[in-house]
């Protein structure tokens, strides 16, 4: 029986750890989109959102970010152009939920990004500056 050397150990550790990223990643955009076409079809939501990875905004990469995909895009499906009003108020409810934006971060996205379903203008945010993260331990 042949020994793993440390390094060829870690090696497999990371691949590992990668593939179970890419799982976590795909299950918060699954669930994200069908929990919002329930709420949209049970006439909770008034319009339907879905979320997909877009490339984000290499100025907002942080330790954790993924290459070429690190922003979190939430596309509202409303037949037309949101304000920009509409579009802060939908980026405010996630942006205010600490616990989804530290999984957010921790699974690798940077940005978030709001558009609506007509046009090419959007919103998007730096992820960590909304993490409440770096803050001294009271032990």
């Amino acid at each position: 029986m042949t020994k793993c050397k440390p390094n060829m150990c870690n090696f497999w550790y990371i691949i590992t750890s990668w593939f179970n990223d890419l799982r976590d990643r795909r299950r918060i955009l699954n669930d994200f989109n069908t929990a919002s076409r329930c709420a949209f079809i049970e006439g909770i939501a008034p319009t339907l959102l879905e979320a997909r990875v877009s490339s984000g905004d290499s100025a907002y990469r942080h330790e954790y970010s993924k290459f070429m995909s690190g922003g979190f895009r939430i596309k509202v499906m409303s037949g037309n152009q949101l304000s920009k009003s509409e579009m802060v108020e939908i980026g405010q409810v996630i942006l205010s939920n600490d616990r989804l934006i530290r999984q957010l971060i921790a699974l690798g996205w940077d940005t978030l990004e709001i558009h609506g379903s007509t046009g090419s203008h959007g919103l998007k945010w730096e992820l960590r500056k909304f993490s409440k993260v770096g803050g001294v331990l009271n032990v």
